[in-house]
């Protein structure tokens, strides 16, 4: 469930930034998620759609297929606010707790 709400969360700010293809954000989550995989990527493009957050339309390109582009919308924007506001709840918590990411002392 952490995993789902983190890749929302990413796929929601990445696209607050501008509209990407899912192939591209396929790319740049495989930067922090290697093992996301294409079919839960398009999983959770397809349920933040139904449920309001993006909606896609098919883009114009020079060569090649036509893609399919997402993009946020305001509904979108209140949840990727949400979910800001849930992550740093999370790290404020870990980090009273001591948990900083680093190497524990030995």
């Amino acid at each position: 469930m952490l995993k789902k709400s983190l890749l929302e969360l990413c796929l929601l700010h990445l696209l607050a930034e501008q509209d990407r293809y899912g192939y591209e954000l396929l790319g740049q989550l495989h930067a922090g998620f290697p093992d996301t995989q294409e079919s839960a990527l398009y999983a959770l493009l397809r349920g933040l759609c139904r449920e309001g957050c993006t909606e896609s339309y098919t883009g114009q390109v020079s060569e090649g297929p036509a893609r399919k582009y997402y993009r946020l919308t305001p509904m979108g924007a209140e949840k990727l606010a949400g979910l800001l506001a849930e992550w740093r709840a999370l790290t404020r918590a870990l980090l009273d707790l001591g948990i900083d990411g680093m190497e524990p002392s030995k």
